[in-house]
């Protein structure tokens, strides 16, 4: 994954994007979705199925997700194929859920000096 520079303080506009963006994923469906799209696109229908929920809920989550930029949807005949906007979002989810794992099962935290052995080794930043 490509780093970015992070300025302090933070650019306003940045600052409103990326609070937006934790709004839109502070839901447990949501970030079910975002899931579910990693590994490509998917249709509503199969979204559905995955999830095992409404379609009406499933939509008005996607809805959400759209509207803070974090999906695109692409119509393909009468079905609509939703994707993740970038891949930037599939390191903030392996983060996130990394973050977690090591939560839930009492992991000890990587020290900087680990993230730079392994981003030496795999060639991406942690």
């Amino acid at each position: 994954m490509h780093r970015h520079p992070l300025s302090f303080p933070p650019n306003p506009a940045d600052l409103a994007h990326v609070s937006g963006l934790f709004q839109a994923l502070a839901d447990p469906t949501r970030l079910t979705l975002l899931l579910a799209l990693q590994d490509g696109e998917h249709a509503v229908g199969e979204l559905t199925g995955l999830l095992d929920q409404p379609q009406s809920t499933v939509s008005r989550h996607l809805g959400v997700l759209r509207h803070a930029g974090l999906v695109i949807p692409r119509r393909n005949g009468p079905r609509v194929q939703y994707r993740l906007a970038d891949s930037h979002l599939v390191g903030l989810l392996t983060q996130a859920f990394s973050h977690a794992q090591h939560h839930r099962l009492g992991l000890p935290g990587h020290s900087a000096h680990n993230q730079n052995a392994d981003t030496a080794n795999t060639g991406e930043a942690s």
